[in-house]
């Protein structure tokens, strides 16, 4: 937002950023209220957002305040101007959008495969419909960048996607195709790691410093965690990864694959199979499993719940978490009984850990990952490192 230069120049780049980052995840704020929030002075507060005025980043509306003597302090937001494209390629369809600074989803599609993508292909499509959108929908916006929320482990240093098996890509250089596809700077993460950013900041983990997520989609289970506020990335950045432990299955007639991992048990192709169908989304499977009286479909669900008590216990017991989330399919799952869910967690988790400990569903919904992409876009282009 400023151009490199003295030390004081990298303060006023921090405050600009502070100021910038408060509105855009804590909704917006008067010049009063930022000056509290901040500890900043009101006459630095004036001079930042003028700045961040004049680069297009927030925008100042009257205050709707009425009856208080002498002068209202105006209200800063972010300028819904401002966009980052979002996308999550998975083995059915790819599912893109556009999220705004202000957190409003400006448009998003998904678009369902007959055959598996190849990271040039998804980085084809994502071109195509931007090019649609800016002469529609994105007319007026300044997209800042593409977000990019894949399946698999991804390299922290350079996005290079590792591996995302079920896509059948290894070592894919999507950032740069990306890049090439849209003209815009790319971002690309773990899935479950961009959903867990997201549930943090603004979903069922908000205000949540210590979180372990879970992702079920169709490629299977992701995690994330989060410890003290802070992503918890591993050596590579690939820490997470719980849909490769080894689950606990005490009832060996509960197992379906030998030597399975916990992807391989608690799964949304078994549940689609129970309840007979070839696809559905998220939204609409939790429905189809929530109406069936079928006893068959009943057993289904609860081989998998007692399979995901345990994996989440584990979790609990190593990483003591205030909050475990839950997305995709396995908040599906778990929205049939989530008190029974908690309580079979807590009944294998130490005391200790127990305490305090809170499991919930994405509030996100099948937003969760655009906005975990978005969220990458904007703090590379928009926050400079802290």
């Amino acid at each position: 937002m400023v151009t490199a230069g003295s030390r004081g120049d990298g303060m006023r780049r921090a405050n600009l950023a502070l100021v910038l980052r408060t509105v855009h995840r804590e909704g917006p704020r008067s010049r009063a209220a930022l000056t509290e929030a901040t500890g900043l002075n009101r006459s630095t507060i004036a001079d930042l957002v003028g700045e961040l005025q004049r680069a297009g980043l927030v925008v100042e509306r009257a205050s709707e305040t009425q009856g208080r003597v002498g002068r209202p302090s105006p209200i800063v937001e972010p300028d819904p101007r401002v966009v980052a494209i979002a996308v999550n390629p998975e083995v059915d369809a790819l599912d893109l959008g556009a999220v705004a600074l202000d957190g409003t989803i400006v448009v998003r599609e998904r678009l369902a495969q007959d055959a598996l993508l190849t990271p040039a292909r998804t980085a084809e499509l994502v071109g195509i419909h931007l090019d649609l959108w800016r002469g529609g929908v994105l007319a007026d916006a300044r997209p800042v960048g593409v977000g990019v929320a894949v399946p698999g482990p991804v390299r922290a240093g350079d996005g290079l996607v590792r591996e995302a098996p079920h896509l059948g890509w290894h070592d894919a250089p999507l950032a740069g195709l990306m890049t090439d596809a849209t003209g815009l700077p790319s971002h690309v993460a773990n899935d479950a790691a961009l959903g867990a950013v997201a549930e943090h900041l603004f979903g069922a983990a908000r205000g949540v410093h210590d979180v372990v997520y879970l992702n079920g989609g169709a490629s299977g289970i992701g995690g994330a965690v989060i410890v003290g506020g802070n992503p918890l990335g591993g050596a590579g950045g690939y820490a997470g990864e719980f849909g490769q432990n080894r689950p606990g299955i005490v009832d060996p007639g509960d197992r379906r694959a030998a030597d399975g991992v916990l992807e391989d048990e608690v799964s949304r192709a078994l549940l689609l199979d129970a309840v007979g169908a070839g696809a559905l989304d998220d939204a609409a499977l939790r429905d189809a499993l929530a109406r069936s009286s079928d006893a068959a479909v009943r057993a289904e669900t609860e081989r998998q719940r007692r399979i995901l008590a345990t994996a989440l216990a584990n979790a609990a017991n190593v990483m003591n978490p205030a909050v475990i989330v839950l997305g995709g399919f396995l908040a599906a799952l778990a929205e049939l009984d989530l008190d029974g869910l908690d309580r079979a967690v807590r009944a294998q988790t130490i005391p200790a850990c127990a305490e305090g400990l809170r499991v919930a569903v994405a509030e996100l919904g099948e937003d969760r990952l655009l906005v975990g992409a978005a969220e990458a876009v904007f703090e590379a282009a928009l926050f400079p490192a802290r």
